[in-house]
């Protein structure tokens, strides 16, 4: 949506003073509800920093006020179990416990769920339980069809 891009460019100068990156901009035409999805480069956030940018955010669309009716503006983490879209950021990770489904199985695995133990430009390994066993799958990036942050249990 052109709208959503012209967004993004005015809230850019105020992630970037906040030191967040724009994971996801939604409207919600039916709800009347615009969602920014924000994220620090190292992939956390905290609720201080959701309300700081909230603040900016308003003030910026009060004083614009590119969006003609009425609206609520929330502002949030991605989530404890985000997708991870930039396979680059892999290589910052060792010790994130992730889910990954493959495109064609790894040995009997199509999906698994464990922890990063290495991550290089071509492949990471997962270190994952198979019963109580700890085993060790390397993935090739190319391989990826999905991949998360998953939530240990």
């Amino acid at each position: 949506m052109e709208k959503l891009d012209k967004l993004k460019d005015l809230f850019r100068p105020v992630l970037d003073e906040c030191g967040v990156d724009l994971y996801d901009l939604i409207w919600n035409g039916k709800e009347k509800t615009l969602q920014l999805s924000i994220i620090r480069p190292d992939g956390s956030m905290d609720l201080d920093t959701c309300c700081d940018v909230s603040e900016k955010i308003s003030e910026l669309l009060d004083r614009e006020d590119p969006i003609s009716q009425e609206y609520t503006l929330e502002v949030c983490s991605p989530g404890a179990e985000r997708e991870i879209r930039n396979l680059d950021e892999l290589a910052h990770m060792t010790g994130s416990y992730v889910f990954v489904r493959m495109h064609e199985n790894v040995g009997k695995l199509h999906e698994v769920t464990g922890e990063i133990t290495e991550a290089d430009d071509a492949s990471i390994t997962i270190e994952y339980r198979d019963k109580a066993v700890k085993k060790k799958a390397v993935i090739a990036k190319d391989n990826i069809e999905f991949i998360r942050m998953a939530v240990r249990i």
